[in-house]
């Protein structure tokens, strides 16, 4: 099974959510898919990490064999490709790699060539494989990475994934093609704005979700009022809880610090897997 945390709003507690799941149901591997800022090996701390170049092909233009007919700048959705005059250029940081562009030039005056966009590493502890990815400070293009550390994923066993932030592209990407989200929100006004958009998008991949409301006791009833008429399931309670943090701020997932909350999480494991089936 692939299980997913995702959540609208940034700092609702993705990876709170995602590591204490892992630890607590003896997961075989964890996804972290926030590649822009991946956190998960602050509390896993893997061994023998290995990394992967992470590469995607641009254009290549050679103006000896270019008549600039200009119907690789007009088929390029993105403006990666610039042709004015006797003048073609190729904005390499706007290339999604479609490759259309090679396709559509009648002289064959394209070709491509690799440009790394970051990496992927992956390392193991207490048997949970981590595999996670660094977007290159300065790119633009996450989805690439997410997709090299989601072809690692397992077959088999349980995986789980710690989706980016928001309902962008690298979201999508992330909550594609898994059995269930779990989708963490916290309970304030920001909370439930961000929560609905994100509702919405999950529910139109057709993906099965069920609610985390972490903070829980602060903030008013708006996302409880919200998951009541929606009929979204309210899978599990975190409390604002100073130990919580404190255990957090120092890169410890609480289930280590408070074991009792191991069989909290083993049961949101039973109610997903009873969703699923």
């Amino acid at each position: 099974m692939k299980i997913v945390v995702a959540s609208g709003k940034g700092g609702t507690g993705k990876t709170l959510v995602a590591i204490n799941l892992a630890i607590s149901v003896d997961a075989d591997q964890v996804l972290d898919c926030d590649v822009e800022e991946p956190n998960d090996y602050i509390f896993i701390k893997p061994s023998d990490t290995v990394s992967e170049s992470v590469e995607l092909l641009v254009p290549e233009i050679d103006e000896s064999k270019c008549n600039y007919c200009r119907k690789c700048a007009e088929f390029c959705q993105f403006n990666a490709l610039f042709v004015a005059g006797e003048t073609a250029m190729v904005f390499p940081a706007l290339c999604h790699s479609c490759g259309g562009c090679k396709l559509v030039c009648p002289t064959e005056a394209i070709t491509e060539k690799p440009r790394n966009l970051g990496e992927i590493f992956i390392g193991d502890v207490n048997g949970i494989e981590l595999v996670y990815g660094k977007l290159n400070i300065g790119e633009a293009l996450a989805v690439p990475i997410i997709s090299a550390v989601k072809e690692k994923a397992k077959t088999q066993g349980l995986v789980i994934l710690d989706s980016p932030p928001g309902t962008s592209c690298p979201v999508v990407e992330s909550i594609m093609d898994t059995d269930f989200c779990v989708m963490v929100t916290e309970p304030t006004p920001f909370g439930l704005h961000d929560l609905e958009i994100a509702v919405e998008v999950v529910m139109e991949l057709g993906i099965p979700l069920g609610i985390v409301i972490n903070f829980a006791g602060i903030g008013d009833r708006g996302v409880y009022d919200y998951c009541e008429r929606m009929k979204l399931p309210i899978l599990m309670e975190i409390p604002y809880d100073r130990k919580i943090a404190e255990l957090y701020s120092r890169g410890i997932p609480f289930v280590e610090g408070m074991p009792e909350w191991r069989a909290n999480f083993q049961k949101l494991l039973e109610k997903i897997q009873e969703r699923v089936q």
